[in-house]
């Protein structure tokens, strides 16, 4: 049985010819389907004509039929392209973007729509998010986003309306700083990266909520318990299926939706798409990448080129080279590679669970291409990862899993406390306790900083890690904290329910802020999720274990098990939306508002 890109039953489209044809399309309108796209997305390359520039832009929202897959569906698009046009902007200068919204009558993706600009600080009335910074843009009306541009960097806008940004609406965003950048490079290229779905936002939302593992194709089997016992011992094995069994979780569960549902894009265009950036032998090429997916993180890497890291999310860091990163859901990374000794390099971006790819090309002229390395081994949780090696499931009755608890404690007797090593014990909000909400609690979280993350450790290739970033400027703020609030994020993988503190947005108080204070915001993940938390006006600096202050992102990593810390200047009046980045997750309560307020005691 099959279902029409609005969650009805259609004629029956078989998965294997769905799998054929998912990577044959190139972006754009569905008449583009199969062709090899020209050089795109290019800032100082030759042969691009959707880079719009200057201080005055025009953008309508509007609904373009799109072919990925084999079949034509309704995208929703910017001036008729997925991704939108790539703004460029300039530090300094105040910029005036007309927004329309050309949504046809009876549109199924929407009547109102937004745009938000992601990582930018600019006052609230300008952030694009409706009910909170203002009212929406209406089918037919059009609001003008007008205010100065106070920063340089790689950015991107989306959507901030129900699903819109899964079915096409985000772009690239560019600002050119008024000062010199402390590195040189020939050419620069926007890398775009998205997960497509034939599926309606809705239609995938209800799925989810009906059947939140339907994706998770890789489950352990027979085969897997047999070679485990053998390595392992049959006891230590049969002690880890209990205790999976008893959270009722998957330890091959690491995204909601994968490639079993997505065709991942490049640029708008599929791996057989093979979107292409030129160069030239000996030049160095910068490649702004920027995950504007609604729910994939990626692992990047160019097979036989070292890539050099001189930014994160817009922001300049000292230059640090590796051969692979990890891209979260609305992250950006600026890379410089030299490409040298051979006409064609793939760039490889394969999703975190390792069901599926897209890649691109960089070469010396078009319709070249390299070889595509093999997907890697799938990656399995372990208790460990969630911080569970001695812990308890907040979730749960936890006497009827003695036995598989390592410290030898009937943790049932602690509701809300996990014990962790050395009698070491994470506090967890009141909210989280026999909440229905919750289904696991973290023991013995740790900041993780130099953990490049499930399925990247010991691969035999440098990757990045939080711990290599460091800003090349100090503590912009330099106050320590005045206060520090703390905050879990927290799920139900069955219900698939989100939340903070196991207390979804719907029902959730505001974090209030006094303007201008400094605070700290420390980060507990009791998931065995990882979640990219986005703060909306300000800026999040995170800090290391010890409290100093490491790097400047707009988009902080959480990981499973994982504690973090950073801080913020409170220094943007108004209402702001604080959110998971995976579009599903916010929708089903993982958000909140938080208020900056003047005259506050």
């Amino acid at each position: 049985m099959s279902f029409d890109a609005f969650g009805r039953r259609d004629g029956g489209f078989e998965p294997s010819r769905r799998r054929f044809v998912q990577g044959l399309a190139a972006g754009g309108a569905a008449t583009t389907f199969g062709l090899w796209p020209k050089a795109s997305w290019a800032l100082k390359s030759s042969g691009q004509p959707v880079v719009l520039s200057g201080t005055e832009f025009d953008l309508a929202i509007g609904e373009t039929p799109m072919d990925f897959t084999g079949r034509v569906r309704p995208a929703i698009t910017v001036n008729g392209s997925l991704p939108g046009p790539l703004l460029r902007w300039k530090e300094g200068t105040t910029v005036n973007v007309r927004v329309s919204n050309a949504l046809p009558a009876g549109s199924m993706l929407g009547h109102e729509t937004s745009i938000h600009w992601h990582g930018m600080v600019l006052p609230a009335n300008m952030d694009g998010v409706p009910g909170l910074s203002f009212a929406g843009i209406h089918r037919g009306e059009s609001y003008l986003y007008r205010f100065a541009v106070r920063q340089g960097g790689t950015y991107w806008y989306h959507s901030h309306s129900g699903f819109q940004e899964q079915s096409g609406l985000y772009g690239p965003l560019i600002i050119d700083p008024i000062e010199p950048e402390p590195f040189r490079y020939d050419r620069d290229y926007v890398v775009m990266l998205s997960d497509w779905t034939d599926l309606s936002g809705e239609a995938l939302f209800a799925r989810l909520k009906k059947m939140s593992m339907y994706d998770n194709h890789s489950m352990r089997t027979v085969g897997d318990f047999m070679r485990d016992a053998r390595k392992d011992g049959l006891r230590a094995v049969l002690a880890d299926r209990r205790m999976w069994g008893g959270m009722r979780m998957s330890p091959t569960d690491l995204s909601d939706v994968n490639a079993n549902t997505y065709t991942y894009l490049m640029n708008g265009t599929t791996a057989l798409g093979n979107w292409t950036g030129l160069f030239r032998s000996g030049e160095k090429v910068r490649l702004r990448f920027i995950n504007g997916s609604a729910m994939t993180y990626f692992d990047v890497r160019i097979p036989g080129l070292k890539m050099t890291v001189v930014a994160a999310d817009g922001q300049y860091v000292h230059p640090v080279t590796v051969d692979e990163f990890r891209i979260a859901v609305a992250e950006t990374y600026d890379v410089i590679v030299e490409p040298a000794g051979q006409d064609a390099f793939t760039i490889f971006a394969q999703d975190m669970g390792r069901t599926g790819y897209v890649s691109g090309t960089l070469a010396t002229h078009e319709g070249l291409c390299a070889p595509i390395p093999a997907i890697d081994p799938r990656p399995i949780l372990g208790m460990s990862d969630m911080a569970m090696d001695h812990g308890s499931m907040g979730g749960h009755d936890m006497s009827s899993m003695q036995g598989m608890d390592h410290s030898g404690h009937d943790m049932s007797s602690m509701p809300g406390m996990d014990m962790g090593q050395g009698g070491a014990m994470q506090a967890h909000p009141a909210s989280e306790t026999r909440n229905p909400l919750v289904d696991m609690q973290a023991m013995s979280p740790s900041p993780k900083l130099d953990d490049p993350g499930i399925g990247l450790r010991d691969n035999g290739r440098n990757v990045l890690s939080y711990s290599m970033l460091r800003s090349t400027f100090d503590d912009p703020d330099g106050r320590d904290p005045g206060r520090e609030i703390e905050l879990h994020l927290t799920g139900h993988m069955e219900k698939f329910a989100w939340s903070f503190n196991g207390v979804k947005f719907s029902s959730a108080e505001p974090l209030r802020l006094n303007y201008g204070e400094r605070v700290r915001i420390v980060l507990v993940n009791d998931t065995m999720m990882t979640h990219p938390i986005h703060l909306h006006g300000m800026w999040s600096d995170l800090e290391d274990e010890h409290g100093n202050f490491m790097v400047r992102k707009h988009t902080i990593d959480m990981p499973p098990g994982s504690k973090r810390g950073y801080r913020v200047r409170a220094d943007a009046l108004g209402s702001w939306a604080y959110h998971c980045h995976l579009l599903y997750h916010m929708e089903a309560g993982m958000m909140r508002t938080v208020k900056v307020e003047e005259g506050r005691s």
